[in-house]
């Protein structure tokens, strides 16, 4: 049996498809988890709560933890310490291992140019330092061999279902609208994005390959930085719509927080798009064989399936 912690997330959505490549029992997790796959085990459970994470694992051999939290520093700081270390208990009683999707919200600035699997730990912003902290967990546990575990991270992503996140915000759900694109921070600065179904398929890979443990691993992201500018270009172009965007600064997003609680979340983040950014997964790339979605094929299959879901 293998678990997904969050199963009903984009990346937990795209890791169910895979899995069954390598497993056929599969349990989903989350409050209302929906079938991915014809043979899924659906279980219905509030992760926060100790008991049904132990309920969770129990029986399982993998668990792959990609809950999201709401993004709200308050309710990280409450909740997930908490989660984690419950969730690394009961892979250690279990014997149970463990695979988290993480973030790259720890790295230290000076390295957000090239961040690699051993970019040193020194988070800026306070959402940053809560990852830092959670992280920490897993590696003391993987070194007192309590668990074996991976840590994989993504950059910020972009694939089917992901309306919400930042590019999809600023292109296509303006243009849908018959809108101006509407970038916050920076539109000139490169960033690299990781391709949803890419994460998905590596997790899955990683999940099943025994000598990955113990590790940290970079998921497969597209080596060329895409400014805002790019996104708003090549969203328009396959939408057929013109090209043309608003800019809010970051200044603006912090006097919008008063007002909008979840650009108050956002604006500590802002540093990201400040210089250039880009997660390396070279070493993923070398173990495997296996490159990034080139971005253009990534939002034309994105887009397609926006369509399916929303047909006029």
């Amino acid at each position: 049996m293998q678990t997904i912690l969050g199963s009903n997330g984009v990346i937990g959505q795209a890791l169910a498809k895979e899995l069954p490549k390598f497993k056929t029992n599969i349990r989903l997790v989350s409050r209302n988890p929906k079938k991915v796959n014809q043979n899924d085990e659906l279980l219905s459970a509030d992760l926060t709560l100790k008991e049904d994470v132990y309920k969770a694992i129990e029986g399982s051999e993998v668990a792959y933890l990609c809950i999201g939290l709401k993004y709200d520093i308050k309710t990280w700081r409450k909740e997930w310490p908490v989660l984690m270390r419950n969730v690394l208990d009961a892979c250690a009683k279990y014997k149970c291992k463990l695979v988290f999707v993480d973030n790259v919200y720890a790295i230290d600035t000076a390295e957000i140019g090239n961040i690699t699997e051993e970019s040193n730990m020194k988070p800026f912003s306070k959402k940053g330092a809560v990852r830092k902290e959670i992280d920490q967990m897993i590696l003391d546990d993987m070194q007192a061999g309590k668990v074996e575990a991976i840590i994989a991270r993504c950059a910020d992503y972009y694939g089917p279902s992901t309306e919400l996140s930042l590019v999809m915000i600023a292109t296509y759900n303006q243009f849908i609208k018959n809108k101006k694109a509407q970038w916050i921070g920076y539109p000139k600065v490169p960033h690299t994005y990781t391709y949803s179904e890419d994460a998905g398929k590596a997790m899955a890979l990683l999940g099943n390959t025994p000598d990955a443990y113990n590790q940290i691993w970079n998921l497969p992201t597209e080596k060329r930085g895409f400014t805002g500018e790019d996104w708003v270009n090549l969203v328009a172009k396959e939408m057929g719509k013109s090209a043309s965007y608003s800019n809010i600064q970051p200044f603006m997003v912090r006097v919008l927080g008063i007002f909008i609680p979840i650009l108050r979340e956002v604006y500590e983040m802002q540093y990201q798009f400040e210089i250039p950014y880009k997660l390396n997964s070279d070493k993923f790339e070398k173990r495997f064989g296996i490159m990034a979605t080139p971005y253009e094929k990534g939002m034309k299959e994105t887009l397609n399936d926006l369509a399916q879901m929303n047909p006029k």
